[in-house]
């Protein structure tokens, strides 16, 4: 048996199976939370709604290039454990990064003739173990988080703050991951840009106009806005 035939075999079909179960009731499960949280709140089931469909709509472009590389790491891991290790993790780069370096450590390439069940297996605890660190932090450190949160609402203006931190800390990973990319290459500095221009042009005129949906697919809009850009200049 080669590491290629046991990573689709049934056992493993089978394990996957539950752990992807398990996901999709938690992901029901928050969204009934979530829902509920949000009506304690004071928000209406028209905002409820509107938060839902962007956040559905914001999935889409991420999805797509997840799916892209995961097609690859079918080919390379079998079909259960890609989608048992997309479904927990939901990053494909990263995942396929952690197959090939603990692969290479055996001394084999992945989807090779010496892509034994042991290599497979070796790859599958690496990424299994390497998953954990978020896992780990959630659990021992979110209720320390909340506590925190707490403190910096009960001071004055503390509301303000927190919505400060917050905003600071998109900008600063969103950043981070966009000057990543434009560090590649003149072609991806104009697609970072368009797509910057264009979420600024949509949120101004959805607030100029007052139409929630153009907010709701900013996102899309500017990505779409900025591959346009970058093909036509290609």
């Amino acid at each position: 048996m080669t590491g290629l035939e046991l990573a689709n075999s049934l056992p493993i079909w089978i394990f996957a199976t539950v752990i992807i179960v398990g996901v999709i009731y938690q992901a029901v499960k928050f969204l009934q939370l979530s829902k509920k949280a949000a009506k304690e709140e004071g928000l209406t089931d028209r905002e409820i709604k509107a938060a839902m469909k962007t956040g559905a709509i914001t999935s889409i472009g991420p999805s797509v290039g997840i799916i892209i590389v995961a097609v690859s790491l079918i080919s390379l891991i079998g079909n259960p454990f890609t989608m048992m290790r997309i479904g927990i993790i939901g990053s494909a780069p990263i995942e396929l990064t952690g197959a090939e370096i603990s692969a290479r450590t055996a001394g084999v390439e992945l989807g090779s003739t010496g892509f034994t069940p042991e290599v497979f297996t070796l790859v599958a605890w690496t990424l299994c173990i390497g998953g954990t660190g978020g896992m780990i932090f959630t659990l021992f450190f979110t209720r320390s988080l909340e506590k925190i949160k707490n403190k910096v609402f009960e001071r004055k203006n503390g509301e303000y703050l927190m919505t400060i931190i917050a905003s600071a800390a998109m900008i600063a990973m969103f950043g981070s991951l966009t000057g990543a990319e434009m560090l590649k290459g003149y072609l991806h500095i104009v697609a970072a840009v368009a797509a910057i221009i264009a979420s600024i042009v949509i949120s101004y005129l959805s607030k100029k106009t007052e139409k929630v949906w153009l907010k709701e697919w900013s996102l899309g809009i500017s990505i779409v806005v900025s591959l346009a850009v970058v093909y036509f200049l290609v």
